[in-house]
């Protein structure tokens, strides 16, 4: 009996040994935002302080054929946010499934300009106009280098709603500094015959501290006078290594001739020093939806502490 109980021990530290070698790690990480909000003076917005809390679990583990799974897990305000997991497979890619973010396609190309802060079209609107977009909720990606050119491909089973599918092609081996990129997907729409189109394309250079960029998208749905056309020009200068600024315009065309130009503009500063970050966002929208009337501005200053 004595054998028996030693066999068996043995047996399981045996097993308990093997099995750790695929044991990975759960980092834990956040940020904790104190932030002053302040919108149009024609809106009611309540108290302009607010506090924004984030939490983040990663891990990742290396596989026995060399390949790497890593997985995110995000809370906002203590609840969930996004998460994913990917397979980093090393020269064949990186293919993963991704739940409140976009790990690849059009959504996550949708606007690539240079910024210090937000969008300049970001918190001015509720509906962001001109901007492509892709469902992320599972979404399955997969981004590949092949000799310069980076092919980023999204796919989203939106069950009775039919699907979305993207493709981008990104390439930054033309010339030192410039990175071209194209995007087109399908969107699915609210029913059948309803899928909305989406393209995009831009340009971006860098040189020294100076980044400037052009990007175009267009967003064709299935009544043309709901088309919309977006024509965002940015660039960003890095004063030093803590400190950047930036400044962007946006224009977007509706296919309805009796709506207006949505015409966006805005500047943001950033300054990082150790785990501390302060940012600044003047974001104002002239035409907000196309009605002439109807003007807009975001204004925002944030401290974020990283831990």
């Amino acid at each position: 009996m004595n054998n028996l109980k030693k066999l068996g021990l043995t047996a399981l530290a045996g097993t308990l040994a093997s099995t750790s070698a695929f044991a990975g790690a759960l980092d834990v990480s956040g940020t904790a935002k104190v932030k002053y909000t302040s919108q149009d003076e024609k809106e009611t917005t309540g108290n302009s302080y607010s506090t924004d809390k984030a939490i983040s679990f990663s891990g990742s583990g290396e596989m026995d054929n060399g390949m790497t799974v890593s997985y995110v897990y995000t809370m906002t305000d203590a609840a969930f946010s996004s998460t994913s997991v990917k397979i980093d497979m090393g020269d064949a890619g990186l293919v993963g499934v991704g739940n409140g973010t976009d790990i690849a396609g059009i959504g996550k190309y949708d606007d690539v300009m240079p910024t210090a802060g937000e969008e300049v079209w970001d918190d001015v609107d509720a509906d962001d106009n001109g901007v492509v977009d892709h469902s992320n909720a599972n979404q399955i990606g997969y981004e590949g280098n092949f000799m310069g050119l980076t092919a980023s491909v999204a796919y989203t089973n939106n069950a009775s709603n039919g699907s979305d599918k993207s493709i981008v092609l990104v390439s930054d081996s033309l010339m030192d500094g410039l990175q071209v990129g194209v995007g087109m997907g399908d969107q699915a729409g609210a029913g059948e015959g309803n899928d909305v189109d989406n393209s995009t394309a831009w340009v971006k250079y860098s040189t020294g501290p100076v980044t400037i960029g052009y990007q175009m998208s267009k967003i064709d749905k299935a009544v043309s006078t709901s088309d919309e056309d977006r024509n965002h020009l940015a660039a960003s200068f890095a004063i030093n290594e803590n400190l950047s600024v930036s400044y962007g315009i946006s224009t977007v065309e509706f296919g309805d001739a009796s709506l207006s130009d949505e015409d966006s503009s805005g500047m943001s500063a950033s300054y990082t020093t150790g785990s501390i970050t302060v940012g600044a966002v003047m974001n104002k929208t002239d035409a907000v939806a196309g009605a002439a009337a109807s003007d807009d501005k975001f204004t925002e200053v944030a401290v974020t502490f990283a831990f």
